[in-house]
């Protein structure tokens, strides 16, 4: 039980960089003092107390705002950062050095008595307000998005993020991009991203689709004019005029250019107002 304790207070120092001592960890920190309670509840509850487990818990939730069932089981060095809002519910079932930050939820989809809650497998994290729903396993050393919302399984070491959540990397493995997005890409003589392949933006995604439909575009296109080429009608033949590199700007040019032309119009504003409120 207090080696518990210890590896509990010690993972602090390892996932929060405001932690200073352990003092101030064990008096004010709500997440640690909801596992305490948890690891004092669970204990009764596995004995067969379990009106005074629920007791405990329910106290333990006035005092920290964290919702722990004595029922659930909960490994080693597990950390809940802030803490406000947490709910985990009876089957749940987290394995060692997981985090969780305020207002995540680990939830059933069922009121079915059994299994219904998540299984989080060692190194979990789960982002502030995401909900982990029903008896589904997140594999090792994942990584849930804030506010996403999963109800699938999670392989090892993927990342998920949105509603409903989907996978957006794998530990080790690279999203290649579509052989479309590329070659048009290619045409145009430009880096469209200037990101990561694989990167969950939704202006990137956004620009993948738009490239993928200018290929299928482009393909399509062609085809007519040999078609038309077959049948004798050459007005395909002319070829289409080159994009420049420079007609091509990125978001982060933009930005200079906007601040550049910001600072000259301030130039100008504090010379007028130098002419206007001259000496007399």
């Amino acid at each position: 039980m207090f080696k518990q304790l210890r590896e509990d207070v010690a993972c602090v120092f390892e996932r929060d960089p405001a932690a200073r001592n352990t003092f101030e960890v064990l008096t004010t920190y709500p997440g640690v003092h909801a596992i305490l309670h948890y690891r004092l509840a669970n204990g009764l509850w596995r004995r067969g107390f379990k009106w005074l487990a629920r007791l405990l818990s329910t106290f333990s939730r006035w005092l920290t705002g964290i919702e722990i069932h004595p029922g659930a089981t909960i490994g080693r060095r597990f950390f809940i950062d802030h803490g406000m809002g947490v709910v985990i519910g009876e089957t749940a079932e987290i394995g060692d050095d997981c985090t969780l930050y305020h207002g995540v939820t680990l939830g059933g989809t069922s009121w079915n008595k059994g299994k219904r809650h998540p299984t989080l497998q060692d190194g979990v994290v789960v982002g502030a307000g995401a909900k982990v729903l029903g008896p589904i396993v997140v594999g090792k050393n994942a990584r849930i998005g804030s506010n996403a919302v999963v109800t699938k399984a999670v392989p090892e070491g993927a990342t998920v993020v949105g509603i409903p959540g989907r996978i957006v990397r794998v530990a080790g493995k690279k999203k290649p991009l579509p052989e479309g997005t590329v070659r048009m890409a290619e045409k145009l003589g430009f880096d469209a991203y200037g990101i990561a392949d694989g990167t969950p933006d939704p202006i990137a995604r956004s620009i993948h689709n738009m490239m993928d439909h200018m290929d299928a575009v482009d393909s399509k296109i062609d085809r007519m004019c040999k078609a038309l080429h077959q049948v004798g009608i050459h007005s395909c033949d002319d070829a289409l005029p080159q994009l420049e590199r420079e007609h091509f700007v990125s978001l982060g040019d933009l930005d200079d250019q906007q601040r550049s032309a910001g600072a000259d119009s301030a130039d100008d504003d504090m010379s007028e107002t130098s002419n206007h409120n001259g000496p007399a």
